[in-house]
């Protein structure tokens, strides 16, 4: 079969209520007995890599599962703070699967699949539900029910939550599961590794080839299919939300192996983060979405004011997003929330002595409930804010920025969660497939969950039980071509002996991405980003100096060729945003844009998703495009005013 064959969404028709439940009654069964005879690889043990890995052992299949950290506690959905979306209304103020599924879609401006999204809704309920068994401590009401808050795109309560922790709660429900399943001997656990390579054999995912990160050692693992669960690629742009050791390798080496990238310009800019203080900075940090339940945004409408943010009276500030957004006010989309933060600070309305920031303040929250209630509900946030920049968010309003955050791109897959190499099944944040060019909050660990949980338990069998597999070991030649291809990477990096750090380098590329590729962008910048990303590339194969050895422990190393393939994956990113040549959710193109400053949507030409084969490094991908259709949420000017 073709690549071309296997680009195919594979989604059911008729329906929409019943496509998963139809589907998965056609999909190819599994025999319990028969499970134990396959070998499943798990590369990525956050919320979908430990949910995928406890599910299929528990159902018997053997599993591998490799962990870039010493533990899966430690995998970044731990910093996923204020919830976990969920259409149960349970404050019974009209929700349902369809207005989960319908705001979604919206929130996505009208750039997902509707197959995808509303299983996305359909599952949601059976998450809560498994996470409660598991003893996750969700927040409760007076009366013992689980509780709720809004996010922003939503007119309804629909988010759970354990204070500003739930991504952290979420994972060690599924990291208790993943823990029975190792005790038992049906997961072998994987610590320190880093995924070097797709192994492929006569078109089939068959392996991977993976690093030691303690000693340096590779390592060769064979199965029947390999599961990538390995988060987003918000690192490109060097400052971002994300843990630093959350890279594209994987995903970006699947894709030279044949897995078509989709839609790497989606990125979505958080609105609430703590600006940045210094060049020092390695990192940021986000302060919870829902936050904006009860703190307030403003800048100031003078921009001259120079009184500390606290003495600045009611009748000088800006509550800029419940002026121009009544009916959402301070809960609107991230894209639209990012924005419009931006825009005040670019006119000259920001706060601190940056400029580059604006309030959201508690003030109004804490006279109406009482501190008591806010630091219930928020205080672990609180604490953390006033740890990072000294100052009590209690008296003195909060000074937030936006900052990259999640990424709605990634590697293409169809309805099964399988990429355009077979067996090849990608999950969570690391595929495209459920949210479209803007995600909602409290949506990440929705998919994550639903993903290892519900979705690959079902559509594994696609492959494992529709394919005649010869039997592979790690003696293939593929296995020895693949780790060899690696070690002449860092043994070539390590040759290089140049003047400038690994640092330096992704410093300056995340520079251009920021200053180009980011919030804003437009064609002149972004043709110019392309340039000169090509032009970075060439000169850090030229002038890096990465010290130490190959076979030792090298953190350095490791950093220089995450660097490497952010230098390849970049270019792709600024030529995707370059084709799409309208304004849609997290991608805002200047030249596109509606009278009031709003994305401006080209449905006619760009209603499809952008996916993107490798051709090789420096050469133009090939573009495919999967038309969107819109059977069920019909086109629509998104507005939240």
């Amino acid at each position: 079969m073709s690549t071309k064959d296997r680009f195919q969404s594979n989604c059911p028709s008729g329906p929409i209520e019943t496509r998963w439940t139809r589907h998965k009654f056609d999909l190819p069964l599994i025999n319990p007995a028969n499970r134990r005879k396959f070998k499943i690889i798990v590369v990525g043990s956050g919320l979908a890599g430990s949910s995928a890995a406890a599910s299929l052992a528990e159902m018997g299949y053997h599993v591998k599962c490799v962990c870039i950290s010493d533990s899966p506690r430690r995998a970044h959905s731990i910093a996923a703070q204020g919830g976990i979306n969920a259409a149960k209304n349970y404050p019974n103020d009209g929700d349902s699967v369809y207005r989960l599924f319908y705001d979604t879609v919206k929130g996505g401006d009208f750039r997902a699949r509707e197959s995808n999204v509303y299983r996305l809704a359909e599952v949601s309920n059976n998450i809560i539900d498994q996470c409660v068994a598991q003893g996750v401590p969700f927040a409760r009401d007076y009366g013992g029910l689980l509780a709720n808050r809004s996010f922003g795109g939503a007119q309804v309560s629909r988010t759970f939550y354990a204070r500003g922790q739930t991504g952290q709660q979420l994972l060690l429900g599924a990291y208790s599961a993943l823990s029975r399943q190792i005790g038992a001997g049906k997961v072998e656990m994987l610590a320190r590794r880093e995924m070097m390579d797709l192994v492929v054999v006569n078109g089939n995912a068959r392996g991977i080839i993976t690093r030691n990160l303690t000693n340096g050692e590779y390592e060769r693992h064979a199965g029947d299919a390999v599961l990538m669960c390995t988060g987003g690629y918000g690192n490109v742009f060097f400052l971002s939300t994300n843990a630093k050791n959350c890279n594209v390798n994987a995903a970006w080496r699947a894709h030279k192996r044949g897995a078509y990238f989709a839609n790497p310009c989606y990125t979505q800019i958080h609105p609430t983060c703590i600006p940045v203080s210094g060049h020092y900075q390695s990192k940021l940090t986000l302060m919870s979405e829902s936050l904006r339940n009860d703190g307030r945004v403003w800048a100031l409408k003078d921009g001259n004011d120079k009184r500390p943010i606290e003495q600045i009276p009611e009748s000088d500030r800006d509550y800029y997003l419940e002026r121009q957004y009544p009916s959402f006010g301070n809960l609107v989309p991230r894209d639209v929330a990012s924005r419009r933060a931006k825009e005040r600070c670019d006119e000259g309305f920001g706060v601190g002595t940056s400029k580059m920031a604006v309030c959201l303040d508690f003030r109004d929250a804490i006279a109406r409930d009482g501190r008591d209630v806010i630091e219930a509900k928020y205080g672990n946030l609180f604490q953390m804010y006033e740890m990072i920049t000294g100052q009590d968010p209690y008296k003195v309003p909060m000074m937030i920025y936006p900052a990259v955050h999640y990424t709605m791109g990634g590697i293409w897959v169809d309805y099964n969660l399988q990429s355009t190499i077979p067996g090849l099944f990608v999950l969570g944040e690391a595929n495209f497939s459920d949210h479209g060019a803007n995600r909602l909050g409290a949506s990440a660990l929705m998919q994550g969950l639903a993903d290892g949980y519900f979705v690959i338990p079902a559509t594994v069998t696609a492959q494992l039980a529709g394919t005649k597999l010869e039997p592979v070991d790690t003696n293939h030649p593929a296995f020895a071509e693949a780790e060899n291809g690696a070690r002449a990477q860092y043994d070539k990096l390590l040759a290089v002996q140049g003047s400038r750090s690994v640092e330096s380098f992704h410093k300056e590329l995340g520079q251009i991405m920021w200053n180009k590729v980011g919030m804003s962008r437009n064609k002149q910048g972004l043709t110019e980003a392309a340039s000169e990303i090509a032009a970075l590339r060439e000169q850090y194969w030229q002038d890096v100096r990465v010290t130490g050895e190959a076979n030792h422990m090298n953190q350095q190393l490791e950093h220089a060729g995450r660097v490497a393939d952010f230098l390849e994956f970049a270019e792709l990113f600024a030529k995707d945003a370059l084709h799409r040549e309208e304004s849609c959710g997290g991608h805002f193109r200047e030249e596109h844009q509606t009278e009031e400053g709003e994305a401006k949507r080209d449905d006619e030409h760009f209603s499809y998703a952008a996916a993107w084969e490798f051709n090789g490094v420096g050469k133009d991908s090939t573009l495919h495009k999967e038309v969107i259709d819109h059977e069920f949420v019909h086109l629509a000017t998104r507005s939240y005013k």
